[in-house]
């Protein structure tokens, strides 16, 4: 610092003394500070170095920073964060500070090197092909050099070759094929968002998933990128997850064209999801299915926001002991998605309406997609053992009236649970479910309204049972009573 004493010519010749004292304390503070300034920054290297040493990476990256700050010019200490940027994956980051090395000091061949190093992980051929031409002119033996060099060639023309793939929409293939070329491109957007668009293309949503995110964090994190994740998220049913990263599109734009509109029906669509799981843990089976049925008509034509409707359905009605609509609601969420869970609700409303052999198949059926599943083993010994019990039909129940019921009794209990279970008035799981109801109901009012055979029943054996029959207690058809003056004329149609 230079100081002009022309400038202080007015003042008196003490004042001038004590003024020149002054700015020569300044002067000797300043370069103080300067030669503290340089310490500081060795300091920070030191310890980048330090913490490089044993891995901690982003400890280092912060020294680094620093030590950048306090002396932009150093290319050394740019690259030296630009290598520490590649080791933690952060590709746009290490160009820069390897291009910065390269205006400083363009002769830097390690710093080339690094730099074709990365635009390689990037897919970026033409750029990496550029450097590593340089890079072999000054030191053609280079063994790292000449060993990407090599992959060039063979990495674009397979780019190329996924992308004709790709076009003629052999999607399994272009996936193989994408999967190799990511071994020597990690950090490639390009070809990781080309293999998450294949993965939606045969249905696996949650490997694009993986994918998408990984795009968006090489992307630095765009709006673009977390509206497109969300949407694929709420796609395959996570409403929680697809507000999540609708958050975050909406915290770095929160007027987003697209994001603020799709955030308020993530949002709506979510409290009434969280609202019915609430309601099932807490045991409200009716506020759980009304709220089943809301999620169902608010979002009819997202599969699996209405599988996770249709599922809320089957599972509270199962637990409210509604059997015969649980059966229908819980093979309309199996008709979406095949869920081992969802068909153990379903298997346990098979065995309330006492339909065990299809409850005992439903089981099967749920272990063949995870053979691990406990609660299906479970199940099917339940059911075994419910069906044992249930193999004694108890007739009085079925028409629900007393043993003591008279004939004129059991008739009208038989002619009202006919006309209710008649199969004609169902469809789908119910029409079977019917059937089996009005096949018992037909059998009971054989048995109860004939003397001879409501004696055997009371004695402990059950006329048509066929094993019973065997033994000289008779048997029979228990239809045999709709072709010898049944007081109704159905129309029983097996379908």
């Amino acid at each position: 610092m230079l100081l002009n004493l022309h400038d202080m010519a007015p003042l008196t010749d003490s004042r001038r003394l004590g003024t020149v004292l002054l700015f020569l304390l300044i002067e000797l503070f300043l370069d103080g500070a300067e030669s503290a300034s340089q310490a500081e920054i060795e300091r920070h290297l030191e310890m980048g170095r330090d913490f490089l040493a044993r891995g901690q990476l982003s400890d280092a990256l912060t020294h680094y920073h620093a030590a950048v700050e306090g002396d932009p010019s150093n290319y050394l200490t740019y690259f030296k964060r630009g290598t520490v940027y590649f080791a933690l994956g952060k590709a746009k980051f290490a160009v820069s500070d390897f291009s910065r090395v390269l205006e400083l000091k363009p002769d830097f061949t390690a710093a080339r090197a690094q730099r074709a190093s990365v635009f390689l992980k990037m897919g970026d051929f033409d750029n990496a092909e550029a450097d590593l031409m340089v890079v072999l002119r000054h030191d053609p033996h280079n063994p790292d050099a000449n060993q990407q060099y090599s992959r060039i060639g063979p990495a674009r023309d397979q780019w190329y070759l996924c992308v004709d793939v790709m076009e003629r929409g052999d999607f399994t293939t272009a996936i193989a094929l994408l999967t190799q070329l990511l071994e020597y491109c990690p950090w490639s957007v390009e070809i990781r968002e080309a293999r998450a668009q294949m993965y939606l293309r045969i249905g696996d949503r949650m490997a694009a998933v993986s994918d998408f995110r990984s795009v968006n964090r090489l992307s630095q994190d765009s709006t673009d990128g977390y509206y497109q994740l969300s949407r694929i998220l709420y796609d395959v049913g996570d409403s929680g997850a697809a507000l999540k990263e609708i958050r975050e599109c909406l915290r770095l734009d929160p007027e987003h064209k697209d994001c603020f509109p799709f955030y308020k029906k993530i949002k709506k669509v979510d409290k009434v999801y969280l609202d019915a799981q609430q309601a099932r843990d807490e045991q409200r089976f009716a506020d759980c299915i009304a709220a089943g049925e809301k999620l169902i008509k608010l979002e009819p034509d997202v599969p699996m926001i209405v599988y996770n409707g249709k599922q809320l359905l089957c599972s509270c009605l199962v637990k409210d002991e509604q059997f015969t609509v649980a059966v229908t609601r819980c093979r309309e969420a199996l008709d979406i998605y095949s869920d081992p869970e969802v068909m153990c609700d379903r298997a346990e409303a098979l065995v309330g309406a006492e339909m065990y052999d299809e409850a005992i198949v439903q089981y099967r059926e749920a272990l063949e997609i995870n053979d691990n599943l406990q609660r299906a083993k479970d199940g099917i010994e339940h059911a075994q053992r419910v069906q044992k019990q249930a193999e004694r039909r108890d007739y009085y129940k079925i028409l629900n009236v007393k043993r003591s019921a008279t004939k004129q009794e059991i008739v009208k209990a038989y002619r009202k649970a006919a006309q209710k279970w008649h199969p004609d008035n169902f469809q789908g799981d119910e029409k079977k479910m019917a059937e089996k109801k009005f096949i018992d109901i037909a059998a009971a009012k054989e048995v109860l309204t004939d003397p001879e055979k409501r004696k055997q029943f009371d004695a402990g054996q059950d006329p048509l049972d066929p094993e019973a029959g065997r033994n000289g207690f008779g048997g029979g058809n228990p239809f045999h009573h709709f072709h010898h003056g049944s007081p109704f004329q159905f129309k029983f149609h097996f379908t």
